[in-house]
């Protein structure tokens, strides 16, 4: 732990289903963590993950350290600083699903490297990408394991050209996913066999191999270096067996085709194997072995079968020795990462004290650790704070300052001074207390959890700011309310709400005005999972729960068709404005933080008149934010030689966020709009002029603003990725229709057929139980909150889709059915 240079912290992240847990339960197998027979069976990890075996799938992440001692000959190839050949491996097993993909951003959070595991038949899919784009985003180093080569070779019995073919174009298309996202500070991050950043193999059979390791057999039989052989064997090079040379043409002198010197050097040994162990020709798998130096214990050659070709491949191709030298000699160590991720990571100034200690991962300078999420321990109730120490020494018994995400260097808002109980060290279901951590670990903190919520910045230097907040791939668009079955449980329910919002990072909890208690996640799967685990685990009480339902914004779609004038309850004041849409990509941008209120404004107002064409006078004007001071829509102060406006400017943002935070349609969060002040009339006299005149008003004359903008529903929509085989479309077509989707791809190229669409999510409640029915259960759905899109109809004229939709919406939290009239809030001169 003390030694920096020789910490790995590795996230291994994947698309559902692509092997990411075996692989897991490989490498620890190399520490004698799990058996061989066991792995796969992923239930021994950590506490907390009883729902996984119901539902197939991982929904949380789990930490493992590993120690792994590099081979002397192999030391030489690491080109960062080391200090022997001892390493510590921390590896983090991360959700593969979508809707759990908070767990994948907190985990990278943590770790300066990511094993991406892909599935040979399957290739790359929507999630890999999401997670690649994610990882990128944080400055995490990838490295790839393309997974189930045994499949190709047993299931589908692909010929070794056809093999080649798809590895090429699954590490084809991932280059293409990390030059899309590339961050130029992290420099070259293109993977390569011959740089040995890919390992291919199989994770349940435990073997695999990379480029290198094959080079390192050849290169005494041929006499030539590891490194030359290692080119060679990759790409478009041919080796003549009759003339002994390499080439880079197919074809011989006779037109004779040659074939890759992937297929006859790697591929070739394999299929071999493969063919005599299941052929049964034991005489000619003994031969085999000889060749290869691959020695068996004498009850292993006696096995048959599957049996016999698992035990001859883990001896041939050890599994972990694969991955651990390559995540060893690949990826960075915190002293190597920590250079290049603390301008992503860091809030404040680059060249204060904290941002340097963080860039040298520094252990006697200022504490720096990020928590990014709360772990339940065994006391009911109670967390430890899950993090990374990025600059000095985390102590049992240290006072630090804990800030929450809404701290702001020297206020005192959302800050905690208190001391830490103790520091534990995280290896799966096993917690180890120790008496100090140093920078570049993985740790537990004790005593801090009733403090945050889900995460923040511990420190213990007075001048640092916050590390940056993480922004999750998923929204929670949608949401159920949850009551108790006996009113004497409500305080319970209370809590064991509270316990569910830090335990997961991606759920919302919230009391609405109504007073339903409502839990708000990424999709109808989530909910349920949070159900579960409200009603049995944080709660232990009989619950209820309603219908799903989905958060939709309120929108504008034009600009005011007049200026708007509110006057305040005293009539002494007056607000004129008008509102408009902002362009969609603009909205993305501040939601992904690449527009952000933090910013510099003449910095922000630079990226806005180069990016989105505004004007850089108007874009210097904005006032801010909202609503939460954070959200996609805009006060902009046009007014010019207007005496007072700055004794006023807090009371007008306090009713602007009012009005975006709770629209006018149904009480939901307005999207995509600007609001302009063009004049403001203000009395002379300042006690007439306080913010309970000024407050409502601004309110009032953003919502008439509001509604003369012609006002509109934007509600969330999934990408969906469906795979199926050819004959399945036809039914998963029909049921895309039924329900408002959209196709807009359809590829093939493994067995499977590949299908994207857009679904809003709306129409998402029962639509995998629909697809299985409509496919035979064929087809294997994926959904990812996508986008926002207007629905159509005018909301405020009676007929609609809309208009049905926002008086149901209107009933269910309480409201008047009328709609809102623009006289209630528009005052005539």
């Amino acid at each position: 732990m003390d030694k920096r240079t020789n910490i790995r912290n590795i996230s291994i992240i994947a698309h559902a289903h692509h092997g990411k847990s075996t692989v897991h339960d490989c490498l620890d197998s190399k520490a004698s963590l799990v058996t061989g027979a066991r792995i796969g069976h992923s239930g021994y990890r950590q506490q907390g993950r009883d729902y996984e075996p119901e539902t197939s799938i991982i929904i949380k992440a789990s930490t493992t350290p590993l120690h792994f001692t590099m081979p002397g000959q192999d030391l030489g190839e690491i080109k960062q600083p080391t200090a022997g050949s001892n390493f510590l491996i921390n590896l983090i097993d991360c959700p593969g699903h979508a809707d759990f993909s908070p767990e994948v951003t907190a985990s990278l959070r943590v770790t300066d490297g990511a094993l991406v595991v892909i599935d040979t038949i399957d290739g790359v899919c929507m999630q890999t990408e999401t997670v690649l784009r994610q990882a990128l985003g944080e400055r995490v180093k990838p490295v790839i394991i393309i997974n189930k080569v045994d499949r190709a070779l047993l299931e589908l019995q692909v010929d070794k050209e056809s093999l080649y073919t798809s590895f090429r174009n699954i590490i084809k298309n991932v280059n293409d996913i990390i030059s899309t996202y590339h961050v130029d500070a992290l420099g070259d991050m293109q993977v390569s066999p011959e740089n040995g950043t890919v390992c291919f193999g199989s994770g349940l059979h435990g073997w695999a191999f990379t480029l290198p390791q094959f080079a390192a057999l050849y290169s005494k039989k041929f006499g030539v270096s590891k490194e030359k052989l290692t080119a060679k064997l990759w790409g478009d090079n041919y080796f003549n067996p009759a003339t002994k040379k390499w080439t880079t043409k197919a074809q011989d002198a006779n037109g004779k085709d040659l074939e890759h010197a992937f297929n006859m050097f790697v591929l070739d040994p394999i299929y071999k194997l493969f063919d005599s162990i299941m052929s049964f020709r034991k005489e000619e798998t003994v031969a085999l072995l000889e060749k290869l130096n691959v020695v068996l214990e004498p009850c292993g050659i006696e096995l048959e079968g599957r049996s016999l070709l698992k035990t001859v491949m883990r001896a041939f191709l050890p599994f972990a020795n694969a991955i651990l030298k390559m995540t060893c000699i690949h990826l960075p160590s915190p002293v190597t990462a920590q250079k290049y991720r603390m301008e992503g990571l860091y809030e404040g100034p680059l060249d204060d004290e904290c941002a340097i200690a963080i860039k040298n991962c520094d252990p006697d300078g200022p504490l720096m650790v990020y928590v990014t999420k709360m772990v339940p321990t065994t006391d009911k109730g109670r967390f430890y704070a899950f993090g990374r120490v990025f600059s000095g020494t985390v102590r049992a018994g240290q006072k630090v300052r804990i800030q929450g995400p809404k701290y702001m260097a020297g206020k005192k808002e959302d800050l905690f001074v208190k001391s830490i109980e103790s520091t534990a060290f995280m290896m799966g279901r096993y917690v180890e207390t120790i008496e100090d951590c140093p920078c570049g670990n993985i740790v537990g903190l004790v005593g801090i959890d009733q403090f945050l919520l889900k995460s923040g910045t511990v420190t213990t230097s007075e001048s640092a700011h916050n590390l940056k907040v993480m922004r999750f791939s998923v929204s929670p668009v949608v949401q159920i309310a949850v009551e108790v079955i006996n009113a004497k449980d409500l305080p319970r329910l209370v809590e064991g709400l509270k316990s569910l919002s830090k335990c997961d990072p991606g759920v919302l909890c919230y009391t609405s005005e109504s007073g339903e208690h409502i839990v708000a996640g990424a999709s109808e799967l989530h909910l349920e999972i949070c159900f579960k685990k409200l009603k049995e685990d944080y709660s232990g009480v009989s619950l209820r729960r309603g219908d799903p339902v989905v958060q939709f914004c309120e929108t504008v779609q034009a600009e005011s068709s007049i200026t708007c004038l509110s006057k305040s309850p005293n009539k002494h004041n007056r607000i004129y404005m008008k509102a408009l849409p902002m362009a969609e990509e603009l909205s993305v941008a501040v939601e992904s933080r690449k527009v952000n209120p933090k910013d510099d404004f003449k910095n922000r107002a630079q990226i806005l008149a180069d990016e989105f064409e505004w004007d850089v006078t108007e874009a210097r004007k904005i006032w801010c934010f909202g609503p939460d001071a954070t959200g996609a829509n805009m006060l902009v102060n046009l007014t010019k030689g207007v005496q007072y406006l700055n004794e006023i400017k807090d009371s007008c943002v306090s009713g602007f966020q009012w009005a975006t935070k709770e629209g006018c349609l149904a009480d939901e969060s307005m999207r995509s709009v600007r609001f302009n002040i063009l004049d403001v009339v203000l009395l002379s006299d300042a006690i007439h002029r306080g913010g309970g005149q000024i407050i409502p008003t601004a309110r009032r004359v953003c919502i008439a603003s509001f509604l003369t903008a012609s006002p509109g529903i934007q509600e969330p929509v999934y990408h969906v990725e469906i795979q199926c085989p050819e004959t399945a479309i036809g039914g998963i077509l029909t049921v895309l229709n039924k329900r408002r989707g959209v196709v807009f791809q359809q590829k093939s190229g493994t067995p499977l057929f590949q299908v994207r669409a857009y679904l809003p999510v709306m129409e998402s409640f029962g639509f995998a139980g629909d697809l299985r029915a409509a496919t035979g259960g064929r087809a294997i759905p994926h959904c990812v909150f996508d986008h926002w899109q207007i629905m159509e109809g005018n909301p405020l004229e009676e007929g609609t889709m809309t208009h049905d939709l926002l008086l149901r919406t209107r009933a269910r939290k309480g409201l008047k059915v009328e709609m809102p009239v623009l006289e209630d809030f528009y005052d005539k001169l």
